[in-house]
């Protein structure tokens, strides 16, 4: 081993060796690795402890431009980007011939929201602990450059940026995220709301609490921002129609190139600078900087309505089963009533009496004045729906009025 003192650092009473580590693709990259004293010593000799670097411990604090690994006697674990940033004194048409295959691939991504997405870029670079919505590249096609954006991300980002998978944040240890800017999530599918919650909740969040194994939790400082792919544009996820947080693009096929991504890497150094000298297009309005109409895309409004037109059919599934038992042409339900049959029948199901109680009232009906007897309906362990007779604000659904609805139903 070719190692000096320069390459070992002590912090607090642990050591570590920072190595140059090789990759497949012919290069090296820099990592840190934990280092026993006792084999620093038997390599180098007492007197090399001496010379390395000492820090109380670590903190985390993210910088891409004036960048600084030592921050008042402890060691920034916040990785250094590969590239020196400055402003440009040539001319931005200049700057932007230089940038042929990165502004197409933005021009791609964000489509008439491009000037947004420049933006996006420049505060990751700029002020990179500023809170930005979850950005989400949908798409059922193939070769669109979903998942290439997500490579780009991480080659500019370097170890700032990691790719998880979904089912990571109901997994006990976390220490993946520590020290973390982008969370990178490829091909996201879930209706785990579990999921989709602590996903909305890391991304406005400043703190998190990181779980190492064989250690105790440690609450860390966090700046995430997600950034995930998907090929089930309508259904990767239950966003409610409140969602302010998620920026949702559907993203159209590309010409493919198999040099297309070595094509950009080239220019990053160039695309930087220019991000760096170009003026913002928008500024700061909310605690995501974005408003909500900035970044409101039909790709999202489609998401959102797919899940209000499955909890319409779920009710619509519940409807037609009662008829075919009972032959009823009025059905009567309470939401609650309805919401808690459709449980037993789909566990699954995200449905509440909230949301049965708005499909019965788009659908023209109203709830009885007074809380009366009705003939009403359940769900019994053996597989089969009852009737029996209940008592409340019930709705008298008449199925002649919404005949449509199950036309349409049954065309999917």
């Amino acid at each position: 081993m070719n190692l000096d003192s320069a390459e070992f650092i002590r912090v607090g009473t642990a050591y570590y060796a920072i190595i140059e580590r090789p990759t497949l693709n012919k290069t090296t990259e820099k990592v840190m690795l934990p280092w026993n004293k006792e084999t620093i010593i038997n390599d180098f000799g007492k007197d090399f402890i001496s010379n390395i670097k000492k820090y109380y411990g670590f903190c985390c604090i993210p910088q891409h431009i004036n960048y600084s690994r030592e921050i008042a006697d402890f060691y920034n674990i916040y990785h250094p980007i590969d590239y020196q940033v400055q402003r440009s004194i040539d001319d931005l048409s200049f700057l932007e011939n230089k940038l042929k295959y990165t502004l197409d691939f933005i021009r791609h991504i964000f489509g008439e929201q491009y000037h947004l997405g420049l933006d996006y870029f420049k505060i990751l670079l700029e002020y990179p602990t500023q809170i930005l919505p979850v950005l989400v590249l949908v798409s059922k096609a193939r070769e669109t450059g979903k998942s290439t954006m997500l490579k780009y991300l991480r080659k500019v980002f370097s170890f700032n940026a990691t790719y998880i998978n979904a089912e990571s944040f109901v997994n006990n240890f976390n220490s993946d995220l520590d020290g973390k800017l982008l969370v990178l999530i490829d091909e996201v599918v879930t209706d785990n709301q579990q999921i989709t919650e602590r996903i909305k909740f890391l991304s406005t969040a400043d703190r998190n609490k990181i779980e190492r194994k064989g250690r105790d939790k440690e609450e860390v400082e966090s700046f995430y921002k997600f950034v995930m792919t998907s090929n089930f544009e309508d259904s990767f996820m239950k966003i409610d129609k409140e969602e302010i947080r998620f920026w949702v693009r559907k993203i159209p096929q590309i010409e493919k190139n198999p040099d297309f991504l070595d094509l950009l890497f080239k220019e990053i150094p160039d695309f930087l600078n220019y991000l760096h000298t170009i003026p913002y297009s928008t500024t700061k309005k909310t605690r995501m900087w974005f408003t909500p109409e900035q970044i409101r895309t039909d790709a999202l409004i489609r998401l959102m309505n797919s899940e209000k037109n499955k909890l319409q059919e779920d009710v619509l599934e519940l409807l037609r089963e009662i008829a075919e038992r009972f032959d009823d042409k009025v059905i009567c339900l309470t939401p609650m009533e309805t919401c808690a049959i459709i449980k037993k029948l789909n566990k699954r199901s995200n449905i509440e009496a909230n949301d049965v109680r708005t499909i019965f009232k788009n659908w023209g009906f109203t709830p009885s004045s007074n809380s009366n007897k009705y003939s009403g309906y359940d769900y019994q362990s053996y597989g089969e729906i009852t009737r029996l007779d209940r008592k409340g604000r019930y709705y008298e659904i008449e199925l002649s009025k919404i005949s449509h609805f199950f036309d349409d139903n049954d065309d999917r």
